[in-house]
């Protein structure tokens, strides 16, 4: 175990750090013996011949592919003092907020790698793997209710500088476990960078099924504006064929919660069959991917196709029968359990609890390879961060860990080809 090294009650070291973290040095990865990515099909194409002398039509330039990314040198801490931290939110003002399962509070970020309260959810109730779980953003015009305001203008003539700020600013979403279900709420943001404030929170969609395990709880806002969250099955394996269950599933929603008309099924189920899906994000090309816990045999990455059947209970990992939507990668559940999932560069990470490692798929050329093994303990989430980096959270407090003086922390390593 290498978790402790260096970094036990060093946030203030780790700042500093980060203001020159160009290391160009990278770890060797780990190179795991797993089931290969599958690489998606090339279209072949024929080049177009002229039919007269006359000059051709100037094409657009061809758009590069993304070029696949890897950490680079060592990660640095950002943050520490987390309380079992589930969900990093990187907002478009610069703010960075951070949900803590047990305590239902919603943490930021501030420059010198301090943390602040910004709110308290009300009604969450920790059992298990539940609680305060996953967040998102959405600006208010691209939200629903309000998008069309105008601020009041003040007496002079001129917009209410207060009531602009509170129109733009938006809303953050989160899913918790609440007394006798899992819900999404929405609450108004306030404030600026090192000041944000959530206002009181409405329901956005009550009623999924909650329990001590598989709450799923990932929420994530598509390229069409949509709002995704993950349902575990509750710890009942028979909700995830169940069509008209909400647990077991991926489900799409309009910001307000309503259901969208392109659905496949006519409700909120975008897709089904999951046991515990907690990571979701898409790629340059709108491909949504997923994360997934399995039982004793298989974790799984998976490509979600809408109205698709990824199997569980009935499989477990790749079943190669065609009845079910087989996963892009699998991973022993000693070596992944994942949570967070990111995409930089349309090359995937997952962060696992479990396995203690970083995960890095790139599904163009089939390269999967494991980053930090037992260096920080459990992993929770993921993101890309600012200037090439990435971020990545340890959930070593959340029961299930064995946690160093400090933690919990955020971590920041650079990324590049």
């Amino acid at each position: 175990m290498h978790r402790r090294r260096g970094w036990a009650g060093v946030v203030a070291a780790g700042v500093v750090a980060l203001l020159c973290a160009c290391s160009t040095g990278a770890p060797r990865p780990t190179v795991s013996s797993s089931t290969p990515a599958q690489a998606p099909s090339a279209s072949p194409t024929s080049p177009a011949s002229p039919t007269d002398a006359s000059p051709a039509p100037t094409e657009p330039a061809p758009v590069a592919p993304p070029v696949a990314v890897q950490p680079l040198g060592e990660p640095v801490v950002i943050a520490a003092g987390l309380e079992a931290p589930w969900s990093i939110l990187r907002l478009p003002n610069g703010a960075t907020l951070i949900s803590e399962r047990d305590t239902a509070r919603i943490r930021e970020l501030l420059p010198d790698g301090g943390l602040r309260d910004a709110g308290t959810v009300a009604g969450v109730v920790p059992n298990g793997e539940g609680g305060l779980l996953g967040l998102a953003y959405l600006p208010l015009a691209d939200a629903g209710s309000g998008a069309d305001e105008e601020p009041e203008p003040t007496p002079d003539g001129a917009p209410d500088p207060a009531a602009a700020t509170t129109i733009d600013s938006g809303w953050v979403y989160a899913y918790f476990t609440g007394a006798s279900d899992n819900r999404i709420v929405r609450m108004p943001l306030t404030g600026a960078a090192g000041s944000v404030g959530l206002g009181a929170a409405e329901d956005v969609l009550t009623g999924i099924p909650a329990a001590g395990n598989h709450n799923g709880g990932r929420l994530g806002v598509g390229p069409d504006g949509m709002l995704y969250a993950t349902a575990g099955d509750a710890g009942d394996s028979a909700n995830a064929q169940d069509l008209g269950s909400l647990a077991g599933k991926i489900l799409r929603m309009t910001p307000t919660g309503d259901v969208p008309a392109d659905n496949p099924f006519g409700t909120l189920v975008y897709s089904y069959g999951h046991r515990n899906p907690q990571g979701i994000a898409w790629d340059s090309t709108g491909r949504l991917w997923a994360s997934e816990f399995g039982q004793n045999t298989w974790d799984e990455l998976n490509q979600i196709t809408p109205g698709g059947n990824y199997g569980w209970p009935e499989v477990e990992g790749d079943g190669g029968s065609g009845a079910f939507i087989d996963p892009v990668q699998q991973w022993s559940t000693d070596e992944a359990s994942p949570s967070g999932l990111a995409i930089v560069g349309d090359t995937l990470f997952l962060a696992t609890l479990r396995g203690e490692r970083l995960w890095r798929v790139d599904p163009s050329t089939g390269t999967v390879d494991d980053w930090f093994v037992n260096s920080f303990g459990r992993l929770r989430d993921v993101v890309s961060g600012p200037d090439g980096t990435l971020w990545f959270v340890s959930n070593n407090t959340d029961g299930r860990g064995s946690p160093a003086p400090g933690d919990d922390r955020l971590y920041q390593v650079q990324v590049g080809p």
